[in-house]
């Protein structure tokens, strides 16, 4: 029997557009965070982040759709906080979807091929930093956190979805619904 490979070498091995719509799946779960920090400190423009998302998704339906990623990857760097000059957790789950955003730009742009895994892992991480800081789980019990599994499982279905011989628009119809479901971010938050 084969062993099935771990979560991030299956991300590894994504190519293409099937690496993209991943990514984009995962950010869909983690801009929520982003929105609510702007929100919670009135910084930037939350819009920045979902409006770049709303472009990716649709590039992802629409090959034909024209999208200038260098432009939005500049606006996506320059409206990202900087830990110094904020006191609060939620600068740091802000800062991992913008930094997943721009790895996913960089996807697109072909200038990273591993773009995906850094998605995959700021989302993970994002959800273990947030156990670790508001003393949910400890090192020892992170893992098991219902949180945790459950990221671990969505990542595990998105990856199921988008492998799959569906067809291209059922996927991504599909991709979208999981990463909507249960209505919380990556880490728990409620979505609009």
């Amino acid at each position: 029997m084969k062993k099935k490979l771990s979560t991030f070498a299956q991300v590894r091995a994504l190519e293409g557009r099937n690496a993209i719509a991943f990514s984009v799946a995962l950010l869909d779960r983690m801009v929520p965070n982003y929105q609510l920090f702007c929100e919670v400190t009135e910084y930037g423009d939350p819009s920045v982040l979902t409006h770049c998302l709303s472009l990716m998704w649709e590039v992802l339906g629409n090959p034909k759709s024209k999208v200038n990623f260098a432009t939005q990857l500049e606006k996506v760097e320059e409206a990202t906080p900087d830990t110094s000059d904020f006191d609060t957790y939620g600068v740091y789950p802000a800062i991992d979807a913008a930094i997943a955003m721009s790895a996913t730009i960089n996807l697109i742009l072909k200038d990273d091929p591993q773009g995906a895994v850094v998605v995959s892992k700021l989302s993970q991480g994002s959800v273990e930093a947030y156990l670790l800081a508001t003393d949910e789980a400890t090192d020892e019990t992170v893992k098991s956190h219902p949180l945790m599994e459950f990221e671990i499982a969505i990542q595990q279905e998105l990856l199921d979805t988008v492998q799959s011989d569906k067809p291209w628009l059922e996927k991504l119809k599909l991709l979208k619904d999981i990463a909507a479901s249960e209505g919380i971010s990556n880490i728990g938050i409620a979505r609009d």
